[in-house]
């Protein structure tokens, strides 16, 4: 049993990742005293507090980090600018050094974002980043940090999706909610991605981990799609009305960050390492689906520290 350390606990990926991993290892969560009722150890605390990252690693002792918590809603990076490179850049740099220094694995989670979207797809670990907007900028320089000062660590360029804490928190939740309530809603059919259910996801970084790789690796779904058509997909799944869906470019949108339209990432080289072959996306929406029919969604909301008070 690996005593790992979870930043961003309270986050899609964090919470669903604790979660599971609790099952088979000793999980401990930094929140900012969101959480509660969790069946794993929480520590409460602002990371970008003086000495945070250091007082955290002296009292949970981790065998290994998956540093998951970043500022990743795009509009509010470009509002604050100075907050998203803090948070996306500075913080992932702080665990990278002091990981190293006491020998703990890590695991930083990046985006798939960090590509500026205009080569036709199937972007390697190779192909050289160009962030378009303030968020994809801030992740770069993080990722960049930490493989320069952490030679042992990982950078996981990701994409995923799933059920979160307060139900609002991915895309297949926005169609979801929306859909079921009958409400119009618009689907981009320009901009391409390459979605991964986040339990998956969570395998697979705890694989990465087992199998001590380290570097760089895209770990984001087996197919790529346009948003429309991953709204599309939800709505058919839960017997709900795709024509509810309309299409749209994403340049006709009143979003105020610009988006990549192309970001159909290359997963070969974590498969080949892995020895797996990654989930397909039928699966991992046939499990979504199921998690919805057992009343998932209301059981991760119940960690809420909103909730309980």
């Amino acid at each position: 049993m690996t005593r790992i350390l979870i930043t961003g606990a309270s986050g899609l990926l964090g919470l669903n990742l604790a979660l599971d991993a609790a099952r088979t290892h000793e999980i401990i969560g930094v929140d900012r005293n969101t959480l509660a009722g969790v069946p794993f150890k929480v520590i409460s605390t602002d990371l970008l507090a003086p000495n945070a990252v250091y007082r955290v690693l002296t009292e949970s002792h981790p065998e290994a980090v998956i540093h998951c918590a970043a500022l990743a809603n795009l509009d509010a990076c470009e509002a604050d600018p100075n907050l998203a490179r803090q948070v996306n850049a500075e913080l992932p740099a702080r665990f990278a050094d002091e990981c190293a220094r006491r020998k703990i694995r890590l695991i930083h989670i990046s985006t798939d974002a960090v590509f500026d979207g205009q080569k036709d797809g199937y972007y390697t670990e190779g192909d050289a980043p160009n962030p378009v907007g303030i968020y994809a900028a801030t992740k770069y320089e993080g990722e960049r940090a930490v493989l320069q000062i952490n030679s042992l660590a990982i950078v996981a360029r990701v994409n995923f999706y799933g059920w979160s804490l307060n139900g609002r928190r991915s895309l297949a939740e926005f169609f979801v909610n929306n859909l079921s309530n009958g409400k119009n809603v618009n689907g981009f059919t320009d901009v391409i991605f390459c979605p991964m259910w986040v339990n998956h996801l969570g395998t697979l970084l705890i694989q990465m981990l087992d199998r001590g790789l380290r570097g760089l690796y895209h770990a984001v779904g087996a197919q790529a799609m346009s948003k429309y058509q991953f709204g599309v997909e939800i709505a058919r799944k839960f017997g709900l009305r795709e024509s509810l869906i309309s299409p749209q470019s994403v340049e006709t949108s009143d979003l105020t960050a610009q988006r990549s339209h192309n970001l159909w990432l290359s997963t070969h080289k974590l498969s080949t390492d892995l020895g797996v072959t990654i989930p397909d996306f039928s699966t991992g929406l046939n499990e979504f689906y199921t998690q919805y029919q057992q009343g998932y969604p209301q059981k991760i909301r119940s960690y809420s520290q909103e909730r309980a008070e």
